[in-house]
């Protein structure tokens, strides 16, 4: 798509004392829709750009990088779930239509499900937990880690070890991406780029730490599930971990939501964009027959 149909922007967000820009851009023209990525220690709006470009033909796509992501500001607040929810919903109130469907992948599924206000809804691989509480790790250990991680020395070393290229590469061919060719030099290059600006550890170690975690228990997740107004459409990744993959399987068999099942693994929406496109069309242009 020529660049001429993308308009990129700031928006100025003020939380307590905190000032932040955020990054977003925008595709194509039509009805709106959000897509909101994945939280993770390379967290980037660039994970969905395939995705909005095969939708930007029909619709006007919303991408933006999460407060302490990507190209936005990336202040040492204490972040947890109530400053994405607080966000999220300023975000929408103060820059989209009031008829929005909404396109979450990974983590963001559960701040999606926090607004209920959208026209529509996709969720992509969704998940609620953070890596360290799937590994099963208590939480004062979890908190532990986060604070050594906030700290002003041994912090930026620690966060080092879990950024190298060895260890980004590792993580994506164990759980992130099916087809490891994709995991070039070059593009495992970008994400350590990504995970090295000022300010970079501190959001991603509340994530990896389940300090981002929207939802305690599995029940909490799906009855925000259950009672989201519009129609909900679930995305399961076929090659998800397996722990994962019941949870989404889970979200899929409630009654109230369509569901496909996808190749893919938790960074499905990056890796096979131009598969899911296709997939979530129908329902968001108002195909909502469940299967």
């Amino acid at each position: 798509m020529s660049s001429a149909h993308l308009q990129q922007h700031t928006y100025t967000w003020q939380w307590q004392n905190y000032t932040l820009k955020v990054a977003t851009e925008t595709f194509g023209s039509g009805p709106s829709v959000l897509l909101l990525p994945a939280l993770s220690t390379v967290s980037t709006r660039a994970e969905l750009s395939t995705l909005a470009q095969a939708l930007a033909p029909y619709f006007q796509v919303t991408l933006l990088d999460w407060p302490g992501f990507g190209d936005s500001d990336r202040p040492s607040l204490p972040y947890q779930p109530d400053v994405y929810r607080q966000f999220l919903r300023a975000f929408v109130r103060d820059t989209l239509p009031q008829e929005v469907a909404v396109v979450a992948a990974g983590h963001a599924a559960g701040y999606a499900l926090d607004l209920q206000s959208w026209s529509r809804m996709v969720l992509i691989a969704p998940t609620w937990r953070g890596p360290l509480a799937v590994m099963g790790a208590p939480v004062a250990l979890r908190r532990g880690i986060r604070q050594l991680v906030r700290s002003p020395v041994i912090g930026p070393a620690l966060y080092g070890l879990n950024t190298r290229p060895g260890f980004l590469k590792w993580m994506y061919r164990r759980h992130v991406f099916v087809d490891e060719t994709q995991l070039t030099d070059e593009y495992i290059s970008q994400r350590y780029q990504n995970a090295q600006k000022p300010g970079a550890r501190y959001a991603p170690v509340a994530f990896v730490t389940g300090g981002l975690d929207p939802v305690d228990e599995r029940e909490e997740f799906l009855a925000g599930l259950a009672r989201q107004p519009g129609p909900v459409m679930v995305i399961v990744a076929e090659q998800a971990p397996p722990g994962s993959k019941a949870e989404m399987e889970a979200m899929a068999e409630l009654p109230n939501v369509q569901a496909a099942y996808l190749p893919g693994s938790l960074g499905m929406a990056e890796e096979f964009g131009d598969a899911i496109a296709p997939a979530i069309f129908p329902f968001l242009q108002g195909n909502t027959a469940l299967t």
